[in-house]
């Protein structure tokens, strides 16, 4: 595996365990969506794990056609650099696209260990395509992100920590808002 893509690939890793921690720390609450129309930290799990999930199996139809990729061009490298600025500002917020949000907000998610050993085997698949990933494809065009355009392997692995990161805060906000408010003290 080429040590950009190693290095990217462990703190996703990190970035992953952290989240996952976060959401099981709520016990039973992770599937209490902290107000009406609002994701659970459950659902917020499924979405990441369906995005990485998308991408990977994307990505290695891609690998399958051995065709030499596009480069990726300056203005798409920016677009990419101003998702990832948009991604890491608090409270922001990016609409969904289509079948992602339908697919979450259908309620029907696995529990958090479910969805821990779900995400786990599609990591280890996600290294492996990684460690085969041919090294005259490192900075070609290999999947097309719906706001950034045709992004590099590379920019894929910053897309996912950001996403996650995004997320991250979410769970924060959600864990804040389910828990119970401080007693009122009375004063005498």
């Amino acid at each position: 595996m080429n040590h950009r893509l190693h290095l990217k690939l462990e703190q996703l890793e990190r970035a992953t365990e952290r989240l996952l921690a976060s959401a099981e720390a709520l016990g039973a609450d992770s599937a209490k969506a902290p107000a009406p129309g609002h994701w659970s930290a459950t659902q917020v799990v499924h979405h990441l794990l369906f995005i990485e999930s998308n991408i990977i199996q994307y990505i290695q139809k891609k690998m399958q056609a051995e065709e030499l990729l596009p480069k990726v061009g300056l203005f798409t490298r920016l677009r990419a650099r101003f998702v990832r600025l948009m991604l890491r500002v608090p409270g922001f917020k990016f609409k969904a696209p289509r079948g992602v949000a339908t697919l979450t907000d259908t309620g029907d998610v696995p529990t958090l260990p479910e969805l821990r050993q779900t995400w786990l085997a599609s990591r280890r698949q996600f290294e492996r395509l990684l460690n085969e990933f041919p090294g005259r494809q490192i900075n070609r065009a290999i999947f097309p992100h719906p706001r950034s355009g045709k992004i590099t392997i590379g920019q894929v692995m910053d897309f996912l920590l950001d996403h996650l990161l995004h997320h991250q805060q979410q769970i924060g906000r959600i864990t804040k808002a389910l828990q119970p408010s401080a007693p009122v003290l009375a004063k005498s």
